[in-house]
């Protein structure tokens, strides 16, 4: 029978912890699956429930683990009820992990403290954006007929977000929402699928390199990953039972969340 210190490897955290951490992995698998900005969530419960003496790759890599599992159920669900344009699919994809990988590597000289506040600016005018504009997004009109015009507008999207995903990361999901849904003119529901998809590239590619360096909690996350995949199939059944006007509810509400959360941040980094 296995003693205490083998038990707090493998599970650092308390039951009541452990319970608190399934319970925040299932409410933003649910989001995750919607319309992405999971990682506002579980993310921040990580942070306050592990051990203050864990590293912080272990709190990212474990993250990372829940937040595939849930994305790719979410994804299965949409692929099965949403039809998708490998046109578009693809460049976003390879965009996103070039992206990705990018802003890694860049993430290194870059200080965070500088980028909180443009992120915020960010956020706050996609905001605006959105609410100026009640009717974006809730038709799905393409804007573009032309191949080479709509791929090379997605793998210009997937660049974009996913190097800002490897540098950064919160709101990954909702950046790839809007972008599709203004760029290219799809609707919330259809821009969450591909969204849901090129966001299982960028998580594949941080589970690889953390997993490689032995970085995650492994029993923590697959206990995670599990709340993560039921909060996904709900939130994807959810979100293509009710349409693009549910979708487009609760992407204004992460981004209220967001906005909250980088405002704080700013906050401290500056005054704090």
């Amino acid at each position: 029978m296995p003693d205490a210190s083998m038990i707090a490897d493998w599970l650092p955290v308390s039951i009541a912890v452990l319970v608190m951490l399934v319970v925040a992995a299932g409410f933003a698998g649910w989001i995750d699956a919607v319309v992405g900005g999971g990682g506002l969530i579980q993310l921040p419960a990580l942070v306050i429930g592990v051990p203050q003496d864990i590293g912080t790759p272990y709190i990212l890599g474990t993250n990372k683990l829940s937040s595939f599992a849930g994305t790719l159920s979410a994804s299965w669900v949409y692929l099965r009820k949403i039809k998708v344009h490998l046109v578009m699919l693809l460049p976003l994809i390879v965009g996103a992990y070039g992206g990705s990988t990018g802003g890694a590597a860049v993430s290194r000289y870059l200080p965070r403290e500088v980028l909180t506040p443009v992120v915020l600016v960010a956020v706050v005018a996609v905001a605006i954006y959105t609410f100026a504009k009640p009717q974006l997004g809730l038709h799905h009109e393409p804007k573009h007929e032309g191949r080479l015009a709509v791929a090379w507008r997605s793998g210009v999207i997937g660049l974009i977000v996913g190097f800002y995903d490897g540098v950064l990361g919160p709101g990954t999901g909702s950046f790839f929402v809007i972008l599709i849904v203004a760029m290219l003119g799809y609707g919330f529901l259809q821009a969450s699928v591909n969204a849901k998809v090129a966001n299982l590239t960028t998580n594949l590619a941080a589970i690889v390199v953390y997993g490689i360096h032995g970085e995650i909690l492994l029993v923590l996350g697959l206990a995670m990953a599990v709340a993560n995949i039921a909060g996904g199939l709900l939130g994807a059944r959810m979100a293509v039972a009710n349409g693009n006007s549910f979708v487009r509810k609760v992407f204004l509400v992460v981004l209220v969340i967001l906005i909250a959360k980088l405002a704080w941040d700013t906050w401290v980094q500056f005054f704090g």
